[in-house]
C-alpha cells in the first residue's frame, strides 16, 4: 500500500437497510479503519432518516435514486444487503457507473444473473467480492488448515446441521425475492465443505420436506443435501427454517476428527472440539467483528488493486450447486456437475481480527428472521 492509500478510506453506501445492515454491518464501519459509511440507500423514508442521524450520514437515497448515489462522486463502493433477486440489478449498474461492489450471498438467483454480475466488474474494472464473512474468520480459517495439515488423517467425511425458526411472512420464506432453506442458510453448509475440502463437487442430491404450515406455503421448510466430492469424499448438510436454532459442523478424517460448534454465526464466540487418535481438546476462539473484518478486507484490495478471493466465481459455484440441488429434488435423482477450477481458497493468511460491536442497536422497521425486533 503507498503512503497515499495507506490515508485513504474507501467510500461506502450501504444498499437496503433492513435486519442485518442494520445489526451486523452498519455498527461495522466503526472498526474498519480504512472504510467510511456515507451513504443509505432505502425506500423506507423512517429508516433513511433515523439511520443517517444515529451514523451521521449526510446522503441518503430510495432505490429510484439509486444512479443518483452512484454517480454522486462520493461513493467508491456499495455493500448490496438487498433481497437476493435483486443482487444482479444493483451490482451491474454499480459496476457500470465503475463503482466497486460487496455483495451478500447468495450471489444471484442463477448462474446467468452471476455471470452477468463478472462480467459487468470486468467490463469496467472494478472490484467484485461476495460476502463469504466466514473466508476471514479464525475459527473457519484454522480447521482449513487442521484438514489440509492432514492432522485428522485424510479428511473423509463433512456433516453439517444448520436450522432456525423463521416467522411467517419474513422474506426468506417468499419465492419471489429469491427465498427458501438452501439460498439463506445451506449456502453456508455448501460453502464450509468446499473450503474444507479444497475441492468442488461432482455430482449433488437433495431431498426437501415440509408438514404443510401456512409459513411454509412458498418455501420448503427443510433440505437434506448429499454431495459428492472427487476421491469419493462426501458431504452431508441438513437445513431448517422450522427447528431450534444449531449451526454446527464436524469433519471427519482417518484419524480424528474436528467439530465447530457453533459453525456459521457473525457474533459470539466459535468452539471448536479436535480428537485425534481418541485424544480431545478443546480451543475457544473469541467473539470478533467479522462485518469489519470483511469490510476492512475488501477496501484493502480496492487500495491495493488486489482480487478478492471470495470473488464472483466463487459465488457462482455456489449458486450453480443450489440450482443442481434443486433440480435434484425437482426430479427425486442425483445431478452431476460440471466442476469449475477454482485457483483461490480461504487459507489462515486472510485472517482479520477486529473487536466486536458492544451492544446490539435498536432496529428500525426491521426484525430478525425469528421475529424479534
Amino acid at each position: 500500500m503507498t503512503t497515499t492509500n495507506a490515508k485513504r478510506k474507501i467510500r461506502y453506501a450501504v444498499v437496503g437497510l433492513g435486519w442485518f445492515a442494520q445489526e451486523a454491518a452498519l455498527p461495522s464501519f466503526a472498526h474498519a479503519e480504512n472504510s467510511e459509511l456515507v451513504a443509505l440507500v432505502s425506500d423506507d423514508a423512517t429508516k433513511r432518516e433515523e439511520l443517517s442521524k444515529k451514523y451521521g450520514i449526510k446522503q441518503t437515497y430510495s432505490y429510484e435514486e439509486y444512479e443518483d448515489c452512484l454517480t454522486s462522486g462520493e461513493v467508491d463502493a456499495v455493500y448490496i444487503a438487498l433481497p437476493n433477486h435483486l443482487h444482479c440489478e444493483y451490482t451491474v449498474r454499480a459496476a457500470n457507473q465503475a463503482i466497486h461492489v460487496l455483495c451478500e450471498k447468495p450471489m444471484a438467483m442463477t448462474e446467468k444473473e452471476c455471470e452477468a454480475m463478472i462480467k459487468a466488474a470486468n467490463d469496467n474494472g472494478v472490484k467484485l467480492m461476495i460476502a463469504y464473512r466466514l473466508h476471514l474468520e479464525e475459527a473457519n480459517l484454522q480447521a482449513v488448515e487442521i484438514v489440509r495439515s492432514k492432522q485428522i488423517g485424510e479428511a473423509r467425511i463433512f456433516n453439517s446441521v444448520f436450522t432456525q425458526q423463521v416467522e411467517e411472512g419474513n422474506i426468506r420464506l417468499q419465492d419471489v425475492t429469491g427465498g427458501g432453506t438452501l439460498d439463506d442458510i445451506g449456502i453456508y453448509c455448501i460453502n464450509a465443505a468446499r473450503y474444507l475440502f479444497q475441492d468442488e463437487p461432482i455430482e449433488v442430491f437433495a431431498v426437501a420436506a415440509n408438514k404443510g404450515e401456512q409459513r411454509f406455503s412458498e418455501v420448503e421448510e427443510m433440505t437434506s443435501v448429499i454431495l459428492r466430492f472427487p476421491n469419493e469424499r462426501l458431504a452431508t448438510f441438513t437445513c431448517s427454517f422450522g427447528a431450534a436454532s444449531v449451526s454446527t459442523y464436524q469433519i471427519v478424517g482417518t484419524k480424528g476428527d474436528l467439530r465447530v460448534d457453533p459453525a456459521y454465526p457473525w457474533q459470539g464466540q466459535i468452539k471448536h472440539y479436535l480428537t485425534i487418535n481418541g485424544e480431545s481438546q478443546e480451543r475457544t476462539f473469541d467473539d470478533r467483528d467479522q462485518l469489519a473484518a470483511e469490510f476492512t478486507y475488501f477496501s484493502n484490495c480496492i487500495l491495493e488493486d488486489k482480487d478478492p478471493e471470495p470473488s464472483g466465481i466463487e459465488g457462482l459455484i455456489d449458486v450453480s450447486i443450489i440450482q443442481a440441488l434443486y433440480e435434484s429434488i425437482k426430479i427425486g435423482q442425483p445431478v452431476k456437475i460440471q466442476t469449475r477450477a477454482r485457483h483461490q481458497r480461504p487459507t489462515s493468511a486472510q485472517t482479520i481480527k477486529r473487536r466486536p460491536v458492544e451492544e446490539n442497536p435498536d432496529l428500525v422497521h426491521a426484525a430478525t428472521p425469528s421475529g424479534q425486533s
